[in-house]
């Protein structure tokens, strides 16, 4: 069963104290809750109460030991969520696991598994580690280069589904009474490959939704081609209509050239919401949360990140797409920092505007709620995005405001539900089931 009728898909991110580092100070609970399942339940049936698609956990297994910072991953998402999904009913689990240091068959077996306990409620999140730090917890072998990671991801992910694919109880003929089972309805796999070898069959039957739904992040070459070869769920950084559309349009044409239907891709990008009684009320709080404190501490900032020196620095001189490319070669993720070239590219922005285009990488809305709605809204309905994850500065405190004020105005405008609708998370995005 898929829906038939497009409505707005929400996700919200839940890791810790929320999306911006410095927003922690003017959270509600104490430094403790990081580590604390009873909080990430707490905030699950929050995100339950505005009938969010699912909890959205990004991983890195490594932890950020900056003393000026803040631990932003802590509990093994997949153990964690696997918990959540027994105590809170309906919305789904986004969790983000690494095809550069997991086997096939483990996370295939750990996470059919899940999906199977949640009753299909779980997406996974595949990554290609680009971490130097994480690379170091699994050995002495340095991080492989950008291309090896994307090659053996896309292998990683043809073998899982060979995986969750390999037991079907379904296939089975007739059983005669003195038999428990039919084996024929499992069969290996026989994968010969340039990064894997294994022989199957796995040891979890088929899920609920055929496999978990596989949502991937990234907009470098390498990650659009994974997108378009396994993507189901695109998670990506989207601060322009027409970058949005171009964006849509390379993964849905890599798709079709790959032999792949391009309908059963959604983009759902990222999405910073600071609310406020008045946009000059939401403004202030943004160079609050953001650590900034004023506009020339965020102007201040554009220019240190970006390489500008001070003295030739004009925040009202029109900016130039090209000078903000990222380099293609570095350590850190590559798509992420292609939002600001692109946004640059498509309008004519200084700095000064700039700076409120964008936060944590993510397209950043400020002002009232109806004014935060009728912009969400504005890029769904001519289809630029099939929705957003939202990523709160402040969690709980943005969690429980744009549940309490946002999701009301989606739900009168007849684009987002009022309950749960559909069995499985595949139900409630639209997404075709494996054959």
């Amino acid at each position: 069963m898929t829906t038939t009728t497009r409505r707005l898909n929400l996700n919200v991110g839940i890791n810790t104290t929320g999306y911006l580092g410095n927003a922690w100070k003017y959270r509600t609970g104490t430094k403790h809750d990081i580590n604390d399942p009873d909080y990430y339940r707490r905030l699950t049936e929050l995100a339950h109460k505005g009938v969010f698609d699912a909890v959205f956990f990004s991983d890195h297994p490594a932890l950020a030991t900056d003393p000026n910072g803040r631990p932003f991953h802590t509990i093994d998402p997949l153990i964690l969520s696997t918990a959540l999904a027994a105590q809170v009913p309906d919305i789904g689990f986004v969790v983000t696991m690494s095809s550069s240091y997991n086997s096939p068959f483990n996370l295939a077996r750990r996470t059919q598994s899940t999906d199977i306990i949640s009753g299909g409620r779980l997406i996974i999140n595949i990554v290609s580690s680009f971490n130097p730090a994480v690379a170091a917890n699994f050995g002495s072998e340095p991080l492989p280069p950008r291309a090896a990671r994307y090659a053996r991801a896309s292998e990683f992910l043809d073998v899982a589904k060979k995986l969750w694919a390999s037991w079907d109880p379904a296939r089975e003929g007739e059983v005669p009474p003195e038999r428990f089972w039919d084996a024929s309805s499992a069969h290996a796999i026989d994968h010969e490959g340039e990064y894997f070898t294994i022989k199957g069959p796995l040891n979890v039957p088929r899920g609920p939704q055929g496999h978990p739904v596989i949502a991937q992040a990234g907009a470098s070459e390498g990650g659009i081609d994974l997108a378009a070869r396994h993507g189901e769920i695109i998670y990506c950084n989207i601060l322009s209509r027409p970058a949005g559309q171009a964006f849509g349009k390379k993964v849905k044409d890599r798709a079709i050239a790959l032999g792949r239907d391009p309908a059963g891709i959604r983009i759902v990008p990222g999405l910073v919401v600071i609310l406020g009684e008045t946009r000059e009320q939401a403004l202030r709080k943004h160079e609050l949360f953001s650590g900034a404190g004023s506009e020339d501490g965020l102007l201040a900032r554009f220019a240190k990140e970006n390489g500008i020196d001070p003295a030739d620095f004009d925040p009202d001189a029109v900016l130039v797409g090209a000078n903000f490319i990222p380099d293609q070669n570095r350590l850190m993720a590559v798509g992420m920092g292609l939002g600001l070239s692109e946004l640059l590219t498509h309008e004519k922005l200084t700095a000064r505007q700039a700076v409120r285009r964008s936060e944590g990488h993510h397209r950043l809305l400020l002002g009232t709620p109806e004014e935060v709605a009728d912009a969400i809204i504005d890029f769904w309905a001519d289809g630029t995005v099939d929705g957003y994850t939202l990523q709160p500065p402040r969690a709980p405190d943005d969690i429980a405001e744009f549940v309490e004020k946002v999701i009301p105005i989606l739900q009168d405008r007849g684009v987002y539900p009022r309950s749960y609708e559909g069995k499985t998370i595949r139900d409630r995005y639209g997404l075709p089931y494996p054959a």
